[in-house]
């Protein structure tokens, strides 16, 4: 087929970029310094207004639910602006208050919680602990005391006298009566008396019976007397005890209470605080004994030991919050977010093979230390702990931090163990999250919308602007600072924000992640030390950054050597039909490259069919494909609207043995169609991308510096001849940051980069022949590409009608 539409020029001068188009500078003009050590540092983050107004939401909102989530990718400075403005927001404000468990002495598994004014509690612990250590002292000094002895034998000499008085009054009135009460190693016994003396057994037999009668009938009269008797005495000596008990406890009133007196005189503003030592005093009178007896034998064992210093904790206090020396509120980062660490715990120690505790083993977590103020969070780490979500919810919805073991939360255990009263809860949390962890959150967990009701969505990068330039800048000097390395020149400076441009993938923005401009930074700061440099020079930039091509270079070389060899078939001379080098981009860790990848079509008479092989093999993504269904109405609506489109056509990614997704290559695809339905060879020294709609329109893809790069890589490979390039869809224009080497050669007319803005244009340009626009009437001119391809469908549509049509026997079948 003949195509008198041939361009005389094939390098279109309306699409052909020129080099300050592929590579937009920073002007060392905007940087009104010589290095870095000039600026004013401290800029850890570039200013983004939105987010930045949704975190001043979160934080002046004082209603329930109105905790923040920050949605960003990883090393944008999230963490370092919330930080900021945070810190900015409540300088002014006082710390909250201290946080304090002390035993319940009426319920010691319950334990109570003082609340005191900042910076107190660690005053009242150090009184307490003051106050245990002497009180065995105090007390075994004043049970030791000689007023103490004596009044305690005067109790005890007045019991035995009552005792002995009730004793012989019994035996003088049985004396009366003939009968002797005589003390035994049995006890007492009543006896019968005749001449001042007991009678014995023998003795009393040989009485006469009547004698005997009245003998035994006095016996067991006063024996019941006697027994009435006995039964006082307990009762009696009860009430000794009572009263030594209360003569100890006026002992150790003496003894301690003024030490508690002491005490108390420091918080006379504090009546929680009053109760509690009131308590504590009313506690030690009554094991006040207790404390003596260990007190007498400390030192003899170490179970004594122990069991005298737990005594001795049940006055301390154990302060779980310490705002002391803090000025304004607590801001807490928890960079490991298990239940216990955020909802604290209650620790237990080993004990002749079983587990003790107490209150003073009562540990707080984030929670508490963030009460009052703002705990900070990584909501990956948060869902990667087993129930650290769910405890960190019900702490949020409950508005109190309960500490308990994941055993007792969910019903595993039935031993008893303490319960901690709990802390009211008045913190702000701050999630950091990436967004597809935010947004299922937000569909799957229906507490979650109730909890987090305000989004700070972070920018992964930012408008390059003059303002934002000279704080990104800043940014670099604050790096820099932070890990304590030379300082930078100007033009390495504006060096780095080009490779900020570049990881936005945007000559317009810069990129945020200013973790991949410190780890730059570290290894240029190598680079100029290896190279004697007292600062960082713009060399020592591009030298880390050709560095880090090399290391991530072992599969875009591997890929390279195969085209070079011939294994993978790639041409870049030469012309074919329904053949085209399409671009595509592989990521490999934070390392992204391109490789062209052979895209073949293939026509024949059929129902209208664009078969994608790669759908059908399924290794075609859902995109993929969708870019392929594109094309069949592409085609319908151009070449057939009035009449059925008769061909079946195929796609494939030649030698592609992995999955292949993403619309990119439909631009390709299409041309490669257009080849072979017009029989127009195309040229292989030109790559394309770019994604194309209904309508012919060329849409703008990722990765357009890698793609043009792996192609200029295997086009310099084989040797530039100046008529090689790629094809980009103009809107990609803006994006492009590419290497110094593909610029330079760009400058030079080795390599040609085209910015198309529909498939006419692209296939002009693959071609060489023109796309043919159609006049007023619909025609398109004769030996145009579409006007090529419009009479090849025409022609299979009329195929198919004839290979479609009844024949004339069985026409006459039908009129019959």
């Amino acid at each position: 087929m003949k195509f008198p539409g041939l361009l005389t020029n094939m390098n279109a001068p309306t699409s052909l970029l020129p080099p300050e188009q592929l590579y937009r500078r920073c002007d060392p003009a905007l940087l009104d310094f010589e290095t870095t050590d000039q600026l004013e540092a401290g800029i850890e983050s570039l200013d983004q207004p939105r987010a930045t107004e949704a975190v001043e939401l979160g934080i002046a909102m004082k209603q329930p639910g109105y905790n923040v989530f920050v949605l960003g990718e990883p090393g944008s400075g999230r963490h370092a602006l919330v930080k900021r403005l945070i810190a900015g927001g409540t300088l002014d404000q006082s710390a909250p208050p201290d946080w304090c468990y002390v035993n319940n002495f009426d319920t010691p598994e319950k334990p109570r919680l003082l609340r005191l004014p900042p910076g107190r509690g660690a005053g009242l612990r150090r009184d307490m602990q003051e106050f245990a250590r002497e009180l065995p002292t105090a007390i075994a000094t004043a049970f030791e005391s000689e007023d103490f002895r004596n009044n305690v034998e005067a109790v005890q000499e007045e019991l035995k006298q009552r005792e002995e008085a009730a004793l012989q009054q019994l035996g003088q009135q049985a004396g009366e009566e003939g009968l002797a009460l005589l003390r035994t190693p049995h006890g007492f016994i009543f006896a019968p008396v005749k001449d001042h003396e007991a009678l014995g057994p023998e003795e009393f037999a040989k009485l006469p019976d009547a004698e005997r009668e009245r003998f035994g009938a006095l016996i067991s009269r006063f024996g019941e007397e006697l027994q009435q008797l006995m039964r006082l005495f307990p009762r009696w000596r009860r009430e000794v005890q009572t009263r030594i008990k209360q003569l100890s406890r006026d002992t150790m009133s003496l003894a301690v209470g003024h030490l508690i007196e002491d005490i108390k005189a420091g918080y006379v503003d504090l009546p929680e605080v009053l109760a509690f030592l009131d308590g504590a005093m009313t506690d030690v009178m009554e094991v006040g004994s207790e404390l003596k007896d260990e007190s007498k034998s400390e030192g003899e064992s170490g179970t004594t030991e122990l069991t005298g210093r737990i005594t001795a904790q049940r006055y301390l206090v154990n302060l779980v919050v310490d705002q002391d020396g803090n000025t304004g509120l607590p801001l807490v980062c928890e960079d490991h977010p298990t239940y216990p660490n955020l909802v604290g715990r209650v620790d237990q120690i080993a004990h002749f093979g079983a587990l003790v505790t107490n209150f003073t083993m009562i540990r707080g977590g984030a929670l508490h230390r963030a009460n009052g103020g703002y705990l900070l969070l990584d909501v990956e780490k948060v869902l990667a702990q087993p129930y650290a979500w769910e405890g960190l919810k019900r702490a949020l919805k409950s508005g109190q931090v309960r500490i308990e073991s994941l055993g007792q939360v969910y019903g595993l255990v039935s031993t008893q163990s303490l319960e901690p009263e709990p802390m009211p809860l008045d913190v702000k949390v701050v999630l950091f999250g990436e967004r597809l962890i935010y947004y299922l959150l937000r569909e799957y967990d229906p507490e979650f919308p109730f909890l987090f009701k305000v989004a700070a969505d972070f920018d992964d990068s930012v408008e390059r602007c003059p303002e934002q330039t000279r704080l990104y800048a800043r940014l670099v000097a604050t790096l820099a600072r932070q890990n304590r390395l030379r300082p930078l020149h100007r033009e390495a400076v504006a060096r780095v924000i080009e490779h900020a441009a570049r990881l936005a993938e945007d000559a317009e923005r810069l990129s945020t992640a200013s973790r991949h401009v410190s780890d730059l930074l570290q290894q240029a700061d190598h680079q100029a030390a290896r190279a004697g440099h007292e600062r960082i020079e713009r060399d020592d930039v591009v030298a880390a950054l050709e560095a880090q091509r090399r290391r991530n270079s072992r599969i875009p070389e591997r890929i390279l050597d195969a085209m070079k060899r011939e294994i993978l078939l790639i041409d870049t001379s030469g012309t074919r039909v329904g053949q085209v080098n399409g671009l595509a981009v592989g990521e490999l860790g934070d390392a992204a490259f391109g490789h062209p990848v052979r895209i073949s079509a293939t026509v024949r008479l059929g129902e209208g069919d664009v078969l994608d092989i790669e759908r059908e093999s399924e290794m075609g993504g859902a995109i993929h494909s969708k870019g392929v269904m594109i094309l069949s109405s592409f085609l319908a609506s151009r070449f057939a609207r009035e009449l059925p489109l008769s061909l079946s056509a195929s796609l494939v990614f030649e030698q592609s043995y992995g999955p292949v997704e993403g619309d990119s290559a439909s631009l390709a695809e299409l041309c490669a169609l257009l080849s072979a339905l017009a029989g127009a060879p195309i040229r292989q020294s030109l790559a394309m991308t770019g994604s194309v709609n209904q309508h012919g329109q060329v849409q703008a893809i990722g990765g357009v510096n890698e793609k043009i790069e792996g192609f200029f890589d295997l086009c310099a490979a084989r040797g530039l001849s100046g008529d090689q390039g790629v094809l980009i869809p103009k809107a990609n224009i803006k994006h492009l940051m590419l290497r110094e080497d593909v610029v330079a050669a760009c400058a030079a007319g080795r390599f040609q980069i085209h910015g198309v803005t529909d498939v006419d244009q692209a296939i002009e340009l693959l071609t060489g022949i023109a796309a043919g626009a159609p006049d007023a009437q619909g025609n398109v001119p004769i030996g145009s590409i579409n006007h090529a391809v419009a009479s090849q469908i025409a022609e299979l549509s009329a195929l198919r009608q004839v290979y479609g049509a009844p024949s004339r026997r069985h026409r006459k079948r039908l009129r019959k």
